[in-house]
Order: C-alpha cells, then structure tokens, then sequence
C-alpha cells in the first residue's frame, strides 16, 4: 500500500486527508496519518451513544426518562430538531436513536447533559483511548465557533457560508484521532468496549444511518456499512464505521477529511466519494494480504491501478 497514492486520492477531490483501517479480530491496520488529532464534529456522538447504553444496561440511567426539549432553545443544526418551532417530548434511548441515524444536534446535547462530559471522558480513558476527548456539547462549540469568526454566535454567522471560516485549534474542541476512531469499533464490534447489550445497540443503530454517500459509496451490496458521520462548516467530513463482508470478514474504519488547507477547496460530492474511495482502496489491500479473492468481497467503483509511470490512478471495477 503506497501512502502516495491515497495523498494523491485526497488531493484529487480538494481535501487533506488521514485514516485507520483495522481488522476486526485485530490482525491487520493500515493508516495515514493514522496518530494525527482531528476535529471529530459529529463523530464525536459515537462515544457519547456508548456512554448513554452503558449507563442504560447498568442502571445508571433510565432508558425510559422522558426528556423535554423546548422549541425556540434549540442547538443549531441542519436537520431534525433544530428546524422545529414547537416543543418535542422523547425518551432517552430514543434521543439516541435520532443523535446516530440522522445526527441530531438537538437530542445529541439533550443526551450528553444526561450522561455527563466526565462520564463520556472516562469512558474513552478506560479504554485507552486517550486522543478521544469531549471538551464541550454541541451548542457551546458551535457558538464559540461563530465568535471566533466575529459574530456573535453561530445563527450570527449562517448566512457566511460561501465563505472560509477559521475552525477551533483541535485541542481546544471535541478530537480524536483515526487510529482510536477505529479501535473504538473495534472494541464496539467485539463487546469489549462495554456491556454487550451496550455495544449491540450501538451496532444497531450505526446500521441505520441515513446518509450512505461517504464510506458506504465505496461497497457494493452484499458488502454491508455501519457508520456514523460527521462536518463542521464545509470544511470537515469525516466517517467511520465497520464494513462487513458475506464470508465475516470485517474492517472497522476511521476516514477524517478537511478542506481549507494548503489552499484545498473540495466539494461536498468530490470529498465524499474520496472517504469511500480511499476506504476501499485500502481494505482491498489488506484483503488481497489475506490472500483473498476479492472478487468474492465487491468493492464499488475504486480500484488502484499503478501504471509504467509510476502514477497513482483510478479505474471502475464491474461487481
């Protein structure tokens, strides 16, 4: 696997790019700038749901709590709750439900002001995780994001989209980094990164997102995608998640993506195909490793082809 060719991949669709492909029984990883801390934005809510099951099963939590969320003190967002005008009633473990499937910003801090900042740190600490932290919910972040940029908040600074905006230094916001993205699913998909019933769930509702246009665009059925998304302001996209393939084998994944540097600008549609392309790429190889034929594990679209040039390129592959 030539880290040329997934730079070249990345720079292609206008974004700088890392990530962590392991194994699921913990044989095999390949990465790319594998160490780096990143912004999490939205991936961030993985932890979060982990925290919010354990504490269910362990009867610290009641999954059954029944959380009102007022219309008008909304968390800013692109979809769900933060477009309502009237009050929303739900339980707990279905705000959970809408912060993993559609990635509500609203139920998402309805959900870790339950669970606890602490709670959700000490959790990624027990499991060695220690580049994987929460600084703050959602609605701080966002607003403090929007006053970096001189606004008075974030609905200060909606309508300065079309536009660069400075992001938060990763130390100062939610991070992680590819490797401990991937070994968290890995540890998810195994039972030990909690209770099983925990993890099961947590499987259960990454198998639901709605969004299929980032890690899943680079697999074709019956190849099966469990993943959890994340963007921050046109110039974070990120995804991770677990690729299964019909004889078991399985690869959990973390692809982290950002535009706005060195003077990289790629579009929603060309950064999301890469995080597809650059996965698949890279699980084809540890596939091929295995001595696999993979033709028997379909990969959608991306194949490397190394030419007499010595240039990366990219073709399509009939599954």
């Amino acid at each position: 696997m030539h880290a040329s060719c997934l730079e070249e991949l990345f720079a292609e669709a206008g974004c700088h790019g890392g990530l962590c492909v392991q194994s699921i029984d913990g044989l095999q990883e390949h990465g790319l700038r594998a160490q780096e801390p990143v912004v999490a934005a939205s991936v961030f809510k993985l932890p979060v749901a982990l925290a919010a099951e354990t504490a269910f099963v362990e009867g610290v939590l009641d999954p059954q709590t029944r959380v009102l969320l007022r219309g008008g003190e909304h968390t800013s967002g692109p979809v769900g709750i933060s477009l309502y005008s009237d009050d929303v009633e739900a339980s707990l473990r279905d705000l959970c439900v809408a912060m993993m499937t559609i990635s509500d910003n609203v139920v998402t801090d309805a959900v870790l002001a339950a669970v606890g900042i602490a709670a959700v740190n000490a959790l990624t600490t027990r499991l060695g995780l220690s580049g994987t932290v929460v600084e703050a919910d959602l609605r701080t972040l966002v607003d403090s994001i929007g006053q970096d940029a001189g606004f008075a908040g974030w609905d200060a600074m909606s309508s300065w989209f079309d536009q660069p905006h400075p992001l938060e230094e990763t130390e100062r916001t939610n991070r992680t980094t590819a490797r401990e993205a991937a070994t968290l699913l890995r540890l998810i998909w195994t039972d030990q990164a909690g209770p099983a019933a925990a993890c099961a769930r947590v499987r259960w509702m990454m198998a639901r997102l709605l969004t299929k246009n980032r890690l899943a665009s680079g697999f074709a059925p019956p190849v099966r995608v469990a993943a959890k998304s994340g963007g921050l302001i046109q110039a974070v996209r990120n995804e991770v998640g677990v690729v299964q393939f019909p004889d078991g084998r399985s690869y959990a994944l973390g692809v982290f993506t950002r535009t706005g540097l060195n003077g990289r600008s790629g579009a929603d549609a060309s950064v999301n195909a890469a995080i597809g392309a650059a996965a698949a790429v890279v699980v084809e190889a540890l596939l091929m490793l295995r001595g696999r034929d993979v033709n028997l594990c379909p990969i959608r679209f991306w194949v490397w082809v190394r030419p007499a040039d010595q240039r990366c390129c990219m073709r399509s592959r009939v599954v």
